[in-house]
């Protein structure tokens, strides 16, 4: 069976070289972990984060890293999930790959059950905010290591 169109893909050995190879624009790399940390991450959270490479026609685009039920302030209150890293290949950006990888983390978020899907951002004119606003998020009036916490409701 051949998949068209974008999808999601587990990263195995077989991709990792491949999502490995995603680089965003040089103006974004401040905004944004490279996927080599995210997948270190993903490492030391089993069961929390869910990363994925996202494919289109057999060539990478993009990864995404969802966080499910992430200890949002530590001390076990307040369990949150969303969307944790949201890196799309530099040639690749403007063609509907983060709309679509957005959008496949609420689906994922509505298949557990959740009624809300997070999301942090670079604040700034250089940052994705507007993105993000677009696709519904509102900002919840938190920051988080200096980023603004949006939310998006999933109901």
């Amino acid at each position: 069976m051949t998949t068209t169109g974008p999808h999601l893909e587990e990263i195995t050995a077989g991709n990792l070289d491949a999502a490995l190879g995603i680089r965003v624009r040089p103006d974004q790399e401040h905004a944004v972990a490279p996927v080599v940390k995210s997948l270190a991450e993903a490492y030391v959270h089993p069961g929390i984060a869910w990363p994925r490479l996202i494919v289109d026609g057999g060539r990478p685009v993009g990864f995404l890293m969802a966080c499910l039920g992430i200890d949002w302030y530590e001390d076990g209150s307040v369990l949150r999930s969303g969307l944790w890293r949201l890196n799309i290949a530099a040639g690749e950006q403007g063609k509907g790959y983060g709309r679509f990888a957005v959008e496949s983390v609420a689906a994922e978020l509505r298949r557990r059950d959740s009624k809300q899907l997070y999301v942090t951002w670079h604040p700034g004119p250089d940052g994705p905010e507007g993105f993000y606003l677009g696709l519904g998020f509102h900002p919840n009036g938190e920051t988080s290591g200096g980023e603004t916490v949006g939310v998006l409701e999933l109901g």
